[in-house]
């Protein structure tokens, strides 16, 4: 038990930086900076939807605290959103509006672990999972999963080889982040009958659902609505990052323990954000999402053809294997040469068991900026 000055070993040992640590370093190199380490989009929100377009005149109260389950009217965007989207059956008390995906996430780990509990994150899987998973004291257990399994067969193999007495819940995301890859709708209904049959929660991180370039979101409520936790965000539908607003779906019974958590952590997500996110719902949003698709999978095979690699399939990244670029100093030797290049990467521990991989995100940058950092790491990677 940590006393004063120790804080919390399992705090201690966390990553504080998960994407990259060099930014400064590339400051210092002068030059350029290609921030491809962090998931964002140059593009601003749809016009309509900013917080400039946004008064106190039109919004009283815009400042104040929102109901710590969101703003009704939100509330009831979402409901009819997941209904159309979906084919679920939804109402209202089965949606939290939160601080962003991370909320969440939070709010449902937080509401569905017991210390030394596990849960089962498919690998690689979005970093901040690993440790909103550890800060409520429970572990992490990585399953080689995107890249690795092929079938429905062996997408429940490779998390069934994993499973112990203390595993309460199984967590994906797709399309993925960071490697680019969608799970097939088969893999997904073959795990949720697994995790049902096996009394697990389903962790169904869907954010980027609107950068699917082929077929369609392979949704994991509807195949398992009393098991499943949903998670959606305005950051990546429609380039609300900075906003912090998102929201999950999961079943009615148990959405007052998520608010629990929810109001002992961020309370209430930020009531101007949630407006915001109101306007996107309400048609400018979706023409915005189906524009930035077609970008973003432009932009994502013409890089990846720069660094001779497999086109993403969704999402907003690519994961690079440099193992052949490698000397005595590792990955992060060769990190810190692509930081005196300008270079910014996430490094592929973030993500899991990855020590010779590296995650570029495509979109951070306009396109321009992007198209000149590729050709330098292209030239590097040569």
């Amino acid at each position: 038990m940590p006393r004063y000055p120790h804080i919390a070993p399992t705090v201690a040992a966390m990553e504080g930086a998960v994407y990259s640590s060099l930014v400064e370093r590339a400051k210092r190199a002068g030059g350029e900076l290609y921030p491809f380490h962090v998931g964002d989009t140059w593009m601003e929100p749809a016009d309509g939807t900013r917080m400039e377009n946004l008064t106190v005149a039109e919004n009283p109260g815009m400042h104040r605290y929102a109901p710590v389950q969101g703003l009704p009217e939100l509330i009831d965007a979402v409901v009819e959103r997941t209904r159309e989207r979906t084919g679920a059956p939804t109402e209202r008390d089965e949606v939290l509006i939160a601080a962003g995906a991370t909320g969440a996430l939070g709010a449902a780990v937080g509401a569905i672990v017991e210390p030394g509990d596990e849960v089962l994150l498919a690998a690689p899987y979005w970093p901040l999972i690993e440790g909103i998973v550890r800060s409520f004291r429970a572990k992490p257990v990585a399953v080689p999963f995107f890249g690795e399994v092929d079938s429905p067969e062996a997408a429940v193999e490779a998390m069934a080889a994993q499973v112990t007495e203390r595993t309460v819940a199984v967590y994906w995301n797709t399309p993925n982040n960071p490697s680019g890859r969608p799970a097939e709708a088969s893999w997904v209904a073959a795990l949720c009958d697994w995790a049902m049959a096996r009394d697990l929660w389903i962790l169904a991180d869907e954010v980027y659902e609107e950068t699917l370039f082929e077929g369609q979101q392979p949704y994991a409520r509807p195949l398992a609505p009393g098991h499943t936790f949903s998670i959606h965000s305005f950051s990546k539908c429609f380039g609300m990052a900075g906003n912090r607003c998102g929201w999950t779906v999961g079943p009615g019974p148990k959405m007052e323990e998520l608010r629990k958590v929810s109001t002992h952590t961020f309370y209430s997500t930020p009531t101007a954000s949630q407006l915001a996110a109101l306007r996107a719902l309400g048609g400018p949003g979706d023409e915005w999402a189906e524009a930035a698709r077609a970008r973003y999978a432009e932009i994502g095979a013409r890089t990846a053809a720069k660094l001779g690699v497999e086109a993403p399939k969704g999402s907003t990244f690519l994961f690079l294997d440099v193992a052949d670029h490698l000397d005595e100093g590792g990955l992060p030797g060769w990190l810190e040469r692509c930081a005196d290049q300008g270079l910014l990467l996430a490094p592929g521990p973030s993500f899991g068991p990855y020590p010779t991989h590296v995650r570029l995100c495509f979109t951070a940058a306009p396109p321009e900026v992007t198209e000149r950092g590729v050709d330098r790491l292209a030239a590097l990677l040569a």
